[in-house]
């Protein structure tokens, strides 16, 4: 597990797409993935914890199967 805040993961992949030599695969990947880090720093302005790929897939899909929660 990571110690980095949400912040530091949006400008650590900001500071990848500067990179001109990445390959344009890795910076379709980072740019999605930042995307998504916006969108859930957006939903979420209080927090500032780093995101799994899960948390961010249930903040945008909350109605998919997997991100339910059900109680007894």
């Amino acid at each position: 597990m990571s110690d980095r805040t949400l912040q530091q993961h949006i400008n650590d992949d900001r500071d990848k797409l500067e990179d001109p030599t990445i390959s344009p695969q890795m910076r379709r990947h980072v740019e999605d993935e930042l995307d998504h880090l916006e969108k859930y720093q957006v939903n979420h302005p209080d927090t500032d914890h780093d995101p799994t790929g899960f948390e961010m897939y249930c903040d945008e899909n909350p109605e998919a199967s997997e991100c339910k929660i059900y109680e007894d």
